[in-house]
């Protein structure tokens, strides 16, 4: 019997940015990250990169509360029994914005599960040569 999950990342999706950025009301969402999506063993293991490329914060304990958000919003986002994913993947988080108001960890949390979509559309998105072949 054929499982109904596909194991994911297929192959390697690198330099995924998420944008999280909502002005409904104040306090604003703000927050910027790019991320790697490597295939890997059967779960997630998430991963910061030793140059990791930080943009509009000084304060590492803000930063850190910021990084453990975005793990969060990966792990939610890859392990959401709807989601019809069976994670092996390795993720590597390479950059991080912030705004130096409306950046907080819930809005790393949206963009950390906006990333796992964006790496989702792009590993089901057709390469550029069959694009171009069809145009």
């Amino acid at each position: 019997m054929e499982s109904d999950t596909a194991t994911f990342p297929p192959h390697p999706i690198r330099g995924v940015r998420a944008v999280y950025a909502r002005q409904a009301s104040c306090p604003s969402d703000f927050a910027e990250v790019t991320m790697d999506f490597e295939p890997w063993e059967a779960g997630v293991v998430f991963e910061v990169a030793v140059d990791l490329a930080v943009d509009g914060d000084d304060d590492p304990e803000r930063q850190a509360e910021c990084r453990a958000a975005v793990e969060a919003g990966v792990r939610d986002e890859l392990t959401w029994p709807g989601a019809g994913l069976s994670p092996a993947a390795a993720v590597v988080l390479r950059r991080m914005r912030f705004h130096p108001v409306d950046s907080h960890p819930r809005a790393f949390r949206q963009a950390g599960r906006l990333a796992v979509r964006n790496a989702f559309a792009a590993a089901h998105r057709p390469p550029q040569a069959a694009k171009e072949r069809q145009g």
